[in-house]
């Protein structure tokens, strides 16, 4: 059924370079647990009722630090293995301040004479204790900036982590200490903080909560750093209104950052305002202040958002039916549109392969993709791409790749059976799933392979 539906896709061609053909792939959409992308529970087994590929968790900053260059890394290790066991890719914010919660500061810190105020924070609803360290007193300092260098020998690139939320300074790791702006990190500490990442990382993306130009009083600009954003209040406080006093919404932060841009080389994601969860993938959500939520991510160009919302027990068919649909449209949707084939001589066949994205956002990890051949239900032979998936834009014409394919033995000319030619962009954690793309041949000879053609040799 297959062969007969390629054949009336071919269209010949003339080539200086012999005899060729044309393929034209028809379209379908991508699974909704597409790697790197989508809706987002808080790790744990108990998050299958929707489907996912990543999972968020906090860390306590003590729980990790011990010393000033001494460190347990058992917890994030037991929490990356775990959400890895599933083949999901973990995201987590380190803190050292949270609503309710003591003994996130390491006590070496406090005997070295760190100040720690302890107060109730009305932010929180309701409202807790909380404890927020002296962000100017250089042992906290120091140690901050050891600890992220030290974070990100270890784990920059590690394929276990999608996103990092840069986190340790205000109220849950947000940069802020609202209401008591007074305590918060000064300009000086957060440019410490923003220059041991930019330093420490250069595979794992980090995001920052607030986007920021130069010239904002006690908030150091990062417009031109190399970090993404995470809207923490998505489709809450994400569109601009016009009113004066939504303008730290933040399609309005981007904006006055200068920063509409930054998705095209840095990821946008962030959290569902816990008010609107669930709801907002109603026709019509139930809370008035709720924004459209397809609306807030073809502003944002969002890629990942947590939600626990959609991940709980009872969430109806219809509910769960849109959000998909909506899921669908966030980050990077590849499709391949049509591929052409070149045959030189009976040991090299040159591939020219278009591929378009169809979402709002690329992919921002560097992923190798494969070429290969398909023979009998089995890959007989695979190769590395040099085309990368990384830069596929939205809106753009097809970026093109041309491989040649080294084929694994010689042709017989009388050879009947063609080859499958097709590729795949795996995902480097070993029981993750690879990219799929958004076409009818995924998947259709090899699981986590997109078909691209069949070819059949011929005599020069």
């Amino acid at each position: 059924m297959f062969s007969r539906v390629l054949l009336l896709c071919i269209v010949a061609v003339s080539t200086t370079a012999g005899w060729g053909q044309t393929i034209r792939l028809e379209s379908a959409l991508p699974p909704v647990d597409n790697p790197m992308k989508g809706l987002v529970p808080y790790a744990g087994a108990a998050n299958d009722y929707f489907p996912c590929s990543l999972e968020f968790q906090y860390i306590a900053y003590g729980s990790l630090v011990k010393g000033y260059d001494e460190y347990d890394w058992q917890p994030l290790e037991r929490l990356l293995d775990d959400v890895a066991s599933r083949g999901r890719q973990a995201i987590f914010r380190i803190f050292l301040e949270y609503p309710g919660k003591t003994e996130i500061i390491p006590e070496f810190l406090i005997r070295d004479g760190l100040k720690v105020h302890k107060y109730l924070n009305t932010n929180s609803q309701p409202p807790k204790p909380i404890e927020t360290p002296d962000y100017e007193d250089p042992n906290l300092r120091r140690s901050m900036r050891n600890f992220i260098s030290a974070l990100g020998q270890r784990y920059d690139g590690d394929p276990r982590i999608g996103f990092i939320t840069a986190g340790l300074l205000g109220t849950w790791g947000e940069w802020h200490t609202y209401p008591r702006d007074d305590l918060f990190a000064s300009k000086v500490v957060q440019e410490e903080v923003l220059d041991a990442y930019a330093s420490a990382f250069k595979k794992t993306p980090i995001l920052l909560r607030y986007p920021m130009r130069e010239g904002v009083a006690n908030q150091a600009a990062n417009v031109n750093r190399p970090f993404g954003y995470h809207d923490d209040s998505f489709a809450w406080a994400t569109l601009k209104t016009g009113k004066k006093d939504n303008s730290w919404f933040f399609m309005p932060a981007l904006e006055s950052a200068g920063a509409l841009d930054k998705w095209r080389r840095h990821p946008i994601g962030g959290e569902i305002r816990p008010e609107a969860w669930g709801i907002v993938f109603d026709k019509k959500p139930s809370n008035p202040k709720v924004q459209d939520f397809d609306q807030c991510v073809a502003a944002t160009h969002a890629t990942w958002l947590m939600d626990s919302g959609i991940f709980r027990k009872g969430q109806s068919e219809t509910r769960k039916k849109r959000a998909a649909a909506s899921v669908q449209r966030m980050g990077y949707h590849f499709h391949v549109p049509q591929i052409t084939f070149r045959q030189r001589d009976n040991r090299e066949l040159d591939v020219e392969i278009q591929i378009e994205n169809r979402g709002v956002a690329p992919f921002y990890v560097d992923w190798q993709p494969v070429i290969g051949l398909i023979e009998k239900g089995r890959v007989i032979h695979a190769q590395p791409t040099a085309g990368k998936i990384t830069g596929i834009l939205p809106d753009e014409p097809p970026t093109v790749w041309r491989e040649t394919i080294e084929l694994p033995i010689e042709l017989d000319d009388q050879r009947q059976q063609p080859y499958i030619v097709a590729i795949r962009v795996p995902n480097p954690l070993p029981n993750g799933a690879p990219i799929r793309f958004g076409n009818r041949t995924q998947d259709m000879h090899v699981e986590g392979w997109l078909t691209l053609g069949e070819w059949q040799h011929s005599k020069n």
